[in-house]
């Protein structure tokens, strides 16, 4: 196990400090209750826990050996007294709660309140059952005598493991107020499922019939998971082993250990514990927020400590799990989660409650756990009589948009008759109230299941690839690689989610492109990894516009259709093309996934990379239109990844930050994740950019139809598994052995794109020829014409005006609206009436999130006034793409700018992650 060290919480790595080469959890089972009243969850996790097969051996003298990396053995000697900690006797403790909410838990955690130890650097309360931590209880004593006497309990718990092995599991920001062992012993259907076991199936005769019935469970094979987890769930529910034999548990800044008394190795440590615990409303892995609606909402909000201050938990992501999870939340709320069925909500003991359920038959690393409890309410399917105007032949949401000489109307290719059909069928269509009067929401049914028989999207049954000759490679479970009927799922079920204020925007966009995407992500990908999902509009504070989990997807409202019935169709290329690069997280990042978090190229960039493929796909581009849309975007991310390389740290540009150590681990399993804590890093797209164009040149090495081809096989291969670069870039070489004779090899690649910062030669290069491509031309000319359209109102003065002839714009694509106002972003002067008819010629205000980031950037360049609602607009509702405008509001020390600047920020700073708000105020306050 290694020490905390001195690490700085918003600078430095992040530890994952789960032991995970020493023991392993299989399962989870979460019982969990939402208190909106005091902003926690509280509860309890059972863990399912399996011994690995290279044990730590017995440690000499009587100490337990500490693993530390040779180049931290210095920081460990420091750390020693350092960190912050509470520990408790698990036998000693008397349950009580104190006050009447906590009657509502059924395993109810001991209030430790705020009011305890006060820690300024948020680390915790410190709880011991020693003498001098006890007074601190009381309220009494400073806090320089708090922290000595929590450095005292730290010392004993150092001091005093009698030899016994060490369960360490990641964690931070919970109350834990109870470890127990589960007694399975006391179950009867561990007797009659033993007799059902024979010996030589389980392989563990020796052991106790304790474990060898938890090992038989968890040996069961797939088509029984059913039974597996029927079983499951009554173990968890097991009373605690109450033979004197007691657990203890310590927690620090990171982590929770536990030991057993006697016990000196993972195979003796117990395989079923039972933790209590309550998150505190500060915890960083969930948000307490308000909707769009004003009303109260909790989510996971992807923060980067992941989900440990939600449960303890093994981090690391070779510790694949699956997990069951019970979630009492409030009767008027609606529990999304990842989960592999629909959860029908059942009534509780108190009228005031339901309980929802959700599992997993996949196993996955614990920071995909995903949970969102609030007042959403399920978008309909109804198109909009607005939507039914103007029926084309297929859906071309790249299409140009026409020009509004005042009312600003734009017109995206229609997207009423290609995606008619997603009114689809309703199942289970009974509706579940969720308020006052008459709202409710189909909490408990309504997929859509799209019929796309009769659209022009190309049908490709990839259901042959069942019979390729590649077998999965990952462990035993409910596959639908190999379920024949997923393989010609094209469309899977799916809702969508939003607050009431947002429905119709969500209608209008979400609703009719997902099962168009979806399609198109089957045809480019294959089988769907995930049966259903549900997408969710999260509250403004998102930090992100968008994020991938198994079987559900947040988005944020930035990327929502932008118009309404009055004004026209806005533009859908931002929903659409964020729609795809989430869905194609199914694949890479969810699926298969980095088995090194510094990595995350192998996410982000591939998902950028299939972005551009099944959006494509989607609105039924031709090749030549396909390519040139991708050349176009290809333009516009390689200028935002030379912009942002030229701003940041140069150890901050490299996607191998491991280098030839990617993917190593201490003795125990712990680790460190390069940068994860670093701000700036938070807002980087490096990854996402960078990676993407590494998968444009190998692709441009292989042939694109190739390499399309290749990523299906790949999937196929390393689905349930995880990978490091190596694994993919070595299966592409032995795939295409002729690209090798060129010269590209694995240590070039690395050399080139991985290990370095900067920007390789062949992008310089490419990028030269992006920007002389046919649509970036059309940009260009319509530039000249602005530039000329500013300086002809120029330097006037008092000379009588001149007619101008009428200048005819060009319709643009929205990714050409974005090109257009970045390169006059170059220019030093635009003069106000030129400012005036560009925003009146586009409906700058009314367009997609992008464009309307640069407008607003043009606007505080040029000291627009007239527009400064416009700015103001965007930094309160898009708040995921806003972060930096608030530095350029500063930097250009206009009073009035500054000013508008504070304003916004006091505006959203309540709900505004914190993270971002930590950036915000270092530029602003």
């Amino acid at each position: 196990m290694e020490p905390d060290g001195d690490l700085n919480p918003d600078t430095d790595d992040l530890p994952l400090r789960a032991n995970t080469n020493h023991i392993l959890v299989r399962h989870y089972v979460l019982d969990l209750t939402v208190h909106f009243d005091r902003k926690a969850i509280s509860g309890s996790i059972v863990l399912f826990l399996q011994p690995c097969s290279e044990v730590m051996t017995r440690p000499q003298d009587g100490i337990e050996c500490r693993v530390v990396e040779e180049t931290g053995a210095k920081e460990a000697e420091k750390s020693e007294n350092a960190s912050l900690c509470s520990f408790r006797e698990v036998d000693t403790i008397k349950h009580h709660a104190r006050d009447s909410d906590q009657t509502r838990v059924r395993t109810a955690p001991v209030d430790l309140g705020e009011s305890t130890i006060k820690d300024t650097k948020g680390l915790g309360n410190a709880i011991s059952r020693m003498e001098t931590v006890s007074g601190a209880l009381s309220g009494v004593g400073t806090q320089a005598q708090a922290e000595a006497e929590n450095i005292q309990s730290s010392c004993w718990w150092e001091n005093n493991s009698d030899g016994d092995f060490t369960l360490v599991l990641d964690c931070c920001d919970l109350t834990v107020s109870k470890v127990e062992e589960v007694d399975v012993a006391s179950l009867s259907a561990m007797c009659s499922h033993l007799a059902e076991v024979s010996s030589e199936r389980t392989g563990v005769s020796s052991v106790s019939p304790q474990a060898a019935f938890i090992h038989s469970i968890m040996s069961m094979p797939s088509s029984q998971w059913r039974q597996q987890y029927q079983l499951l769930l009554q173990c968890s529910r097991a009373p605690g082993v109450q033979d004197g034999r007691s657990l203890h548990f310590h927690t620090d800044r990171w982590s929770l250990q536990v030991r057993k008394r006697g016990a000196s190795s993972p195979q003796e440590f117990p395989q079923v514990l039972r933790i209590s615990y309550e998150t505190k409303p500060t915890g960083g892995s969930v948000r307490w927020t308000k909707d769009q609606d004003n009303r109260v909402c909790v989510y996971t909000a992807g923060s980067p400590i992941n989900n440990r201050a939600l449960f303890p938990c093994q981090e690391p992501p070779v510790a694949m799990s699956t997990w069951q999870t019970t979630v009492r939340a409030p009767s008027e709320c609606v529990v999304l989660m990842s989960g592999e069925e629909q959860a029908v909500p059942i009534e509780d003991q108190d009228p005031c409650f339901l309980i929802w359920n959700y599992y997993v038959t996949m196993p996955m690393p614990a920071s995909t756990f995903t949970l969102a409890v609030g007042h959403w309410h399920q978008v309909t399917a109804e198109i909009p009589p607005a939507f039914e105007k103007e029926p084309r032949d297929r859906m071309d949401c790249g299409k140009r948009a026409k020009l509004g000489s005042g009312s600003g109307e734009w017109t995206e290719a229609g997207i009423v008759s290609s995606l008619g059909s997603s009114t689809g069928e309703v199942v289970n269509g009974s509706t579940l109230q969720t308020g006052s009067g008459d709202q409710t929401t189909r909490a408990d049914s309504a997929f859509c299941f799209s019929s796309l028989e009769d659209e022009r999207l190309s049908v490709t049954d990839y259901s042959g690839m069942m019979n390729d000759g590649i077998s999965c490679s990952h462990g035993d479970y409910p596959c639908r690689f190999t379920d024949p009927s997923a393989g010609s799922q094209r469309v899977i079920p799916h809702r969508v989610f939003a607050p009431v204020s947002l429905l119709q925007k969500a209608q209008m966009g979400v609703l009719l492109l997902l099962p168009r995407c979806l399609a198109a992500a089957s045809i480019v990908l294959g089988v769907h990894p995930f049966p259903r999902l549900d997408v969710l509009i999260v509250p403004s504070g998102f930090s992100s516009l968008g994020m991938a989990s198994p079987h559900i997807m947040f988005l944020s409202q930035s990327v929502l259709y932008g118009g309404s019935s009055a004004s026209g169709e806005s533009p859908l290329s931002l929903c659409g093309s964020r729609l795809c690069h989430e869905i194609a997280h199914s694949w890479f990042g969810l699926v298969i996934g980095a088995r090194d978090w510094t990595e995350e190229w192998i996410s982000e960039g591939f998902a950028t990379y299939l972005e551009d493929i099944i959006w494509a796909q989607a609105q039924q581009l031709s090749l030549q239109e396909g390519a040139e849309q991708s050349d176009l975007k290809a333009l516009l991310r390689w200028r935002r990844l030379s912009d942002e390389l030229q701003n940041s740290e140069e150890e901050l540009q490299i996607l191998r930050p491991n280098m030839e150590n990617t993917g190593q681990v201490s003795e125990s399993g712990s680790s460190m994740v390069k940068h994860a804590l670093n701000p700036d890093k938070s807002f980087m797209q490096v990854h996402y950019l960078k990676g993407y164009f590494l998968l444009r040149f190998l692709a441009s090495q292989v042939g694109e139809q190739q390499f399309s081809d290749f990523f299906r096989l790949f999937v196929k291969k390393y689905h349930g598994q995880l990978i490091l670069s190596q694994d993919f870039l070595q299966t592409l070489l032995i795939t295409f052995p002729g690209i090798t004779r060129k010269g590209l090899t694995l240590s070039a690649i690395y050399a080139d794109w991985l290990d370095q910062p900067g920007i390789p030669k062949w992008l310089y290069e490419r990028s030269t020829v992006w920007s002389q491509t046919r649509l970036v031309e059309e940009v260009k000319a319509e530039v000249v014409k602005w530039i000329l359209h500013s300086q002809s109102h120029q330097g006037k003065g008092r000379k009588r005006k001149r007619k101008q002839p009428k200048v005819i714009y060009k319709e643009v694509t929205a990714d050409q609206l974005v090109m257009l106002l970045e390169l006059l972003l170059e220019e030093a002067d635009l003069s106000v009436a030129t400012m005036c008819t560009l925003q009146r010629t586009y409906n700058l205000q009314n367009q997609d999130a992008e464009v309307r980031h640069r407008w607003c950037e043009l606007v505080v360049k040029h000291g627009y006034t007239e527009a400064y609602g416009d700015v103001e607009h965007f930094l309160v509702h898009d708040q995921a793409m806003g972060v930096y405008l608030y530095g350029e509001l500063m930097v250009q020390e206009d009073p009035e700018q500054q000013a508008l600047a504070r304003r916004c920020l006091s505006l959203v700073s309540e709900e505004m992650d914190q993270q971002a708000r930590r950036v915000v105020e270092e530029m602003v306050l």
